[in-house]
């Protein structure tokens, strides 16, 4: 059966009764606020473990398990700009932009806005993330080379300057790769220094308040993996995280096809798949489910056979390379 063909015919309320949309978008406080303090509580362990045995092999352990943390926060960002991840609104907008959002130098209200316009133009060239799939695929030494960048910290510290320059109101808002320049409009200096005292405030104030936390422990200095773990792996998991869900995937406007959900172990689960972020059709074609319901959502939607079996982050690499053996 084409089932691509089949489902592209379709609408969500074609797959789904009433009461079963109902069901999958409902959500929970309690459920929000597990996904935030069990995501810190990692945080805080890999600490305690860098603390307690102050060795390379740690310090490099907890860089990988911290940047697996700070993309969870920006998923759990995510989801709040839904408002998926608590049934009360500030607790969306208020206490996750606190508590997960500046922290990683981003905020729920702009990051809503943007991403309202991925979901309405994904894959177009409307998409305002479409240059983070757009080199897409190339060559294995390209994937390489850019993975590496990654790592070593470049693409980070080019991350943290173009935020800055977007916090100033130099360029407009964007996750992506491109900055696009905002009109002057006769703003002075000064004009651009107060907009980014009031965006940048807020990063500074939170990573302030984790280092005090840290310095009152009497180890400061763990702080160190927090701010290298956000200039390389949490780049690397950042770009795997993007190309998997839609890169090499069909120029359509149909979201099975446009979009991609991928299988997702431990591993995966802990670096680049945070808070189920690997079921991304599902997320697309029913934004209001709730990260708890998505696997739900999977598996009645592979029972009526509209979903295929997900590729692994493994498979969608090879895919992206030209080296999947197809």
């Amino acid at each position: 059966m084409d089932t691509t063909r089949a489902t592209r015919r379709l609408k969500i309320s074609d797959l789904l009764t009433r009461a079963d949309i109902a069901a999958l978008t409902r959500r929970s406080n309690l459920a929000g606020a597990w996904a935030i303090a069990s995501t810190w509580g990692v945080i805080a362990l890999g600490f305690a473990a860098l603390a307690r045995w102050p060795r390379p092999i740690t310090f490099a352990l907890v860089v990988v398990v911290i940047g697996g943390r700070q993309l969870a926060l920006a998923i759990l960002m995510h989801e709040a700009s839904h408002r998926t991840l608590f049934v009360t609104r500030s607790l969306n907008d208020v206490f996750t932009d606190w508590t997960c959002a500046r922290v990683v130098w981003s905020d729920v209200a702009r990051y809503r806005e943007h991403h309202r316009r991925h979901h309405a133009h994904t894959a177009t060239e409307l998409d305002p993330d479409r240059s983070l799939t757009a080199p897409f695929p190339t060559s294995r030494a390209g994937l390489v080379r850019k993975l590496l960048r990654d790592l070593c910290g470049w693409t980070g510290l080019r991350r943290m300057l173009g935020l800055f320059l977007i916090d100033l109101g130099v360029f407009e808002y964007t996750v992506a790769a491109e900055l696009k320049r905002r009109p002057r409009a006769g703003r002075t200096v000064l004009d651009y220094a107060k907009e980014g005292a009031r965006r940048m405030s807020g990063f500074l104030l939170t990573n302030a308040v984790l280092a005090g936390i840290l310095c009152a422990t009497g180890h400061l200095w763990v702080y160190s993996a927090w701010f290298v773990a956000y200039l390389t792996t949490f780049s690397v998991f950042v770009r795997i995280r993007s190309l998997a869900e839609h890169a090499c995937t069909e120029a359509s406007a149909d979201t099975v096809v446009n979009t991609r959900t991928i299988r997702a172990g431990l591993v995966a689960r802990a670096t680049v798949a945070p808070v189920r972020v690997n079921f991304h059709i599902e997320h697309h074609l029913l934004t209001a489910v709730p990260y708890f319901r998505l696997p739900e959502l999977h598996r009645r939607l592979r029972a009526r056979g509209l979903i295929i079996e997900p590729p692994s982050y493994a498979d969608v690499l090879r895919l992206v390379t030209g080296s999947s053996g197809s």
